[in-house]
């Protein structure tokens, strides 16, 4: 079996060697998209990533026969042609939930008590200046009692919902299917949840129900003092808007997710006056070692079933 891996500068040190029990291997680091029909010529087995597959790719591949995307989301493969030429796609779900749930609460904390201003103050000596023994002037408030809405109730926002409701929040759901329903928490319009809602997170995936779901006017209804987190999918709030508001409404916002990632250099975001309520990370919430050792056990498990 001849498998190649088209990208895995994304697995960081996660080990690999499991795929050299299975056949012949490449591995590429990263592969541009004049690249990939060279590397995946002679191929039985593509593992991708982020690398788009194309139907072209495939016609001009004989031997493919399985596309395994290393990912939950499939959307870089053209999956109509797959199975017109009869090749499998398998994606992985559910590897990086714990992950996820987890950077959820360390965006929040990090916004929430205003982390980056007191670790500053200590180390830039202010704090050995200070005439008391502590520093109230950035204020920050509890979860308990405080309203948290759940935008996309999968098993992340039932999971980032269940602890939220441990710390004794007061849970609100809005499902962007309108399929996920629960009695444990309570549901509500999107409408409502901007307009009360003390912390929102989105867990929701990108498609044409949450496309720009958040946009300016929307931003604009949150209640005042609201922190807003995406670890959804760029493209679910609009960028430039939240570019806006932030300088506009004491809102604050935790992205892990962009429209456009890697962060292009000249993006608004990167010029707000407010930058104290913005918190932006590189698309790392699901990057546990944890998830990325399971998302790759899951992958080569994906081959073994194949039977190729």
């Amino acid at each position: 079996m001849n498998i190649v891996l088209l990208d895995t500068l994304t697995f960081g040190e996660t080990d690999l060697s499991a795929f050299n029990t299975l056949g012949e291997v490449s591995i590429n680091e990263t592969t541009s998209v004049n690249q990939v029909q060279e590397r995946i010529a002679k191929c039985d087995v593509i593992v991708t990533n982020k690398v788009v597959i194309t139907k072209e790719h495939m016609q001009n591949t004989p031997t493919l026969r399985l596309i395994c995307v290393a990912a939950t989301g499939t959307n870089n493969v053209d999956l109509v042609a797959a199975k017109e030429l009869r090749i499998e796609v398998k994606n992985v779900a559910g590897y990086s939930t714990d992950s996820v749930i987890q950077h959820t609460f360390s965006m929040l904390f990090y916004l929430l008590g205003h982390s980056r201003y007191y670790d500053e103050v200590v180390k830039d000596g202010s704090y050995s200046r200070s005439p008391i023994f502590t520093d109230v002037s950035q204020p920050f408030f509890e979860i308990k009692g405080k309203k948290w809405g759940i935008i996309g109730l999968g098993a992340i926002g039932r999971g980032v919902a269940n602890i939220a409701k441990a710390f004794g929040a007061e849970v609100f759901y809005y499902s962007t299917s309108g399929v996920n329903r629960t009695p444990d928490f309570s549901r509500t319009t999107l409408e409502k949840m901007l307009e009360s809602c003390d912390i929102i997170s989105i867990h929701a995936p990108l498609n044409e129900k949450t496309n720009n779901l958040l946009d300016y006017e929307q931003l604009l209804t949150c209640k005042d003092g609201a922190t807003l987190l995406n670890l959804g999918r760029g493209g679910i709030i609009n960028e430039e808007a939240v570019a806006r508001i932030v300088d506009e409404k004491n809102i604050s916002f935790g992205l892990d997710v962009l429209t456009r990632e890697p962060m292009r250099e000249n993006h608004p975001l990167l010029s707000v006056r407010n930058s104290d309520r913005l918190y932006i990370t590189p698309h790392i919430a699901w990057t546990s070692v944890e998830a990325r050792e399971k998302l790759i056990q899951s992958v080569v498990q994906n081959i073994r079933e194949t039977g190729i």
